[in-house]
């Protein structure tokens, strides 16, 4: 453990965004931690080796990955705190020509960069509150594994030749549809499968009071161990950067902290990766966040 009159440095891994641009600048800092940054780009590959072998002391992580870790016993911790949030229906992409709408899912072949992708876990989870679609009622073509080892895809789950990109499995009709993220086409061969996905987005956040959660953040068991008190610390910039954030009046945040504030987003999650087959069980609330709780107890929200 470090000194009091030196600060804890941990390895960390986050994107950069408004939220992390202070901290990793040094527009925020305290003499409690001090962070060796990891450029990894994109984030998502800092995901496995944070999960296999706690490469990094801090890391963000996609939310369905860190419940697949905690369900399989992988020494991380999640805390309460979301970096990345989006809303999801427009990533569900097909042919302009020749594509498929909602109504014509069912039976269809769906890729996806990998069936656990926390924007699949979306893109499923509202098929299903918006068209009743099952998930086992679509086919799903996958390219990469899960990044938490010892999970396996479940039996309905088909895997794609690597050497072709989902956008060329679409172009060529392997495919029916296709969940994309931040890699979204900009040409006009393509369009969304949810026609009026903007105006379903809008609907779901006034009823569910959340944006979809991507990414939060983990931290290693031995870093917890090592120095609780700079993760503590680490938190707290967290959150003193959101509170210095000024975002456009009604828009909804795509940051999130506070067990309080996540207790509702999270179970909605449980409940989606159950029945997608993503957990091999239902997670409690106490499971995911408790050992964060621990450390965290008594900091404000």
């Amino acid at each position: 453990m470090a000194s009091m009159s030196e600060p804890s440095t941990m390895r960390t891994v986050l994107a950069t965004s408004a939220l992390t641009t202070p901290i990793k600048s040094g527009a925020l800092t305290s003499p409690r931690v001090s962070f060796d940054f990891v450029d990894v780009s994109p984030v998502h590959k800092a995901f496995a080796p944070m999960v296999r072998d706690q490469a990094f002391d801090i890391s963000e992580l996609a939310i369905v990955t860190g419940l697949q870790a905690i369900a399989f016993g992988r020494p991380i911790i999640l805390l309460p705190a979301v970096v990345a949030s989006r809303f999801q229906r427009g990533c569900l992409i097909t042919r302009r020509v020749g594509g498929v709408t909602p109504d014509q899912l069912a039976g269809r072949r769906i890729g996806v960069r990998s069936y656990t992708q926390t924007t699949g876990m979306w893109v499923r989870a509202q098929l299903t509150e918006d068209y009743g679609l099952a998930t086992r009622a679509m086919r799903w073509l996958t390219r990469d594994a899960a990044h938490v080892e010892q999970y396996r895809d479940p039996d309905f789950i088909e895997h794609a030749d690597a050497d072709l990109s989902l956008l060329d499995l679409l172009r060529e009709g392997t495919i029916d549809a296709a969940i994309l993220g931040n890699d979204l086409p900009k040409d006009e061969e393509f369009v969304p499968v949810i026609a009026d996905a903007a105006v379903k987005d809008k609907a779901w956040y006034e009823k569910h009071g959340f944006v979809p959660i991507n990414h939060v953040v983990a931290a290693s068991v031995a870093a917890s161990q090592r120095d609780p008190a700079a993760l503590r610390e680490a938190y707290r910039l967290l959150v003193v950067s959101k509170a210095t954030l000024h975002g456009e009046s009604g828009e909804p945040s795509p940051y999130a902290f506070g067990f309080d504030t996540l207790r509702g987003p999270v179970d909605t999650i449980v409940d989606a990766c159950v029945e997608q087959g993503l957990l091999p069980r239902r997670l409690s609330f106490d499971e995911v966040f408790g050992p964060a709780h621990a450390i965290l107890d008594g900091m404000a929200e």
